[in-house]
């Protein structure tokens, strides 16, 4: 029995280990920051010209994962969780995209980034103009994934004020419910479960607050006036199948700002990044690395 038990025991102990162990494996980049007052979580790594990586609204840096493996052996990867994702605190209610863009120019600053490549997927890729309009010098090029000129912008009337009111509706729905009904138009329907799962374990943590906050501050949104005045070079990479930003976006984005240059990705839906990863990563490092000469 005495001999049983110590066998137990150290089982036990080495399945704690474990789980630490892999806790510490998922967290060993994550870092924290406090911008105005504001707790700000984002990941840090690899070496090179600065990438940073901007989450669409109902989940955060975890859902650039192949993104962070990969590209980090070419370039400094800096993943935010805005404040209202992840594990970044809640902002308050008077927050709007300016200051979500401003923050993550204090959180740059904290990490003595001057300028960086800013890649911002469907709500991400708003911001990541927003970041544009306010911080021009800062940014090195603008990489656009299956978002909107805002949802006033891009969506045909009356669009825009029915999702929001969706949104600010579904924000009080318990996760269970709320993440099968947005995960349906984030893939093609070809996508496999693995891929699926995935996402859905990142969406059952969405912050209520931040969901209604992002959606608030983009659906009267329309920036349509600035993409003639964007000066930087700029890839757009859409999802062939995107259900939630359809590919004539894409066209409206082509077409708007001088020498953008669009990748389709074939059988792919919203979160391209993830369903197609190995081909979103290769366009994203193929354009980065051709304007850094190397």
């Amino acid at each position: 029995m005495r001999r049983l038990l110590i066998t137990c025991c150290n089982s036990f102990a080495t399945f704690i280990l474990a789980i630490n162990s892999c806790a510490q494996e998922i967290n060993i980049n994550m870092h924290r920051v406090n911008i105005n007052g504001l707790s700000v979580a984002y990941q840090l790594t690899g070496q090179g010209p600065a990438l940073v990586l901007l989450h669409g609204f109902t989940v955060d840096s975890r859902m650039w994962k192949p993104q962070i493996d990969s590209l980090s052996k070419n370039f400094t990867v800096i993943a935010w969780d805005a404040p209202g994702a992840g594990q970044s605190s809640d902002p308050p209610a008077s927050f709007t995209i300016s200051d979500w863009a401003d923050c993550l120019a204090g959180l740059l600053d904290s990490i003595r980034i001057k300028q960086a490549h800013i890649l911002g997927l469907s709500w991400g890729g708003i911001l990541a103009q927003e970041f544009y309009r306010r911080h021009p010098e800062r940014v090195s090029s603008l990489i656009l994934s299956d978002t909107y000129a805002g949802w006033k912008g891009s969506l045909p009337e009356p669009g825009p004020e029915e999702r929001l009111a969706a949104c600010l509706r579904d924000a009080s729905l318990p996760p269970g419910q709320f993440v099968p009904k947005y995960l349906a138009g984030m893939f093609t329907d070809s996508a496999t479960e693995k891929v699926k799962q995935e996402l859905a374990d990142i969406m059952f943590e969405f912050h209520p607050i931040g969901f209604r906050l992002m959606s608030m501050a983009i659906a009267r949104l329309d920036t349509r006036y600035l993409l003639p005045k964007i000066r930087v070079p700029t890839l757009l990479i859409w999802g062939e199948e995107d259900k939630r930003s359809p590919i004539n976006i894409a066209y409206q984005f082509r077409d708007e700002i001088p020498g953008s240059k669009l990748v389709i990705i074939s059988k792919a839906g919203h979160v391209c990044n993830l369903e197609k990863p190995d081909q979103f990563n290769k366009i994203v490092k193929d354009f980065c690395l051709s304007l850094s000469g190397k």
